[in-house]
């Protein structure tokens, strides 16, 4: 099952422990205006311990995908297989070579489960009341879910070229 590879493989010592974001998106870095080179990573209240999976597969939720997270037109929402290696190759290089195989191996898989995991989250919150995700109209949290689970959709589909 998805949801349980990652965490059996640290269970099993195939994945190490790493501090860990864990809400690793575009908004959450700072950038400075003039440069446009990044500044410092904000919204350190989710830092723990965790997989690096969860920080990369969270950021191609948000970075590959071609539409707004709370996107209504689902046609407009694709998983960008140009924006998922760029982002892969950036992360490899970032990581100077701190990553095991089995990280590297699994980074395909992390994407799709953290998509699973936020739209369920969306989902999970839209049907108790939209009492932890801030929303600004009427079923926003049920857009953010649908518009994850287009994206892993696409991203099943695409599996077989991702690396």
């Amino acid at each position: 099952m998805l949801a349980d590879r990652a965490m059996s493989a640290l269970r099993e010592g195939r994945l190490p422990l790493r501090v860990c974001h864990n809400d690793t998106k575009l908004n959450n870095i700072m950038i400075d205006d003039e440069s446009g080179k990044a500044v410092c990573i904000i919204d350190l209240d989710t830092v723990m311990p965790g997989l690096s999976l969860f920080d990369f597969g969270d950021s191609i939720r948000f970075g590959a995908s071609t539409a707004e997270e709370d996107e209504r037109d689902l046609s407009k929402v694709h998983f960008s297989l140009p924006l998922y290696e760029l982002y892969r190759e950036g992360y490899l290089e970032g990581s100077g070579g701190s990553l095991t195989e089995e990280e590297i191996r699994m980074l395909p898989e992390s994407a799709r489960l953290m998509t699973l995991e936020c739209g369920v989250r969306f989902l999970t919150d839209y049907l108790s009341g939209d009492h932890y995700f801030h929303t600004s109209r009427p079923a926003h949290n049920l857009d953010r879910a649908r518009t994850q689970f287009r994206l892993l959709e696409e991203m099943e589909e695409k599996l077989s070229l991702l690396s």
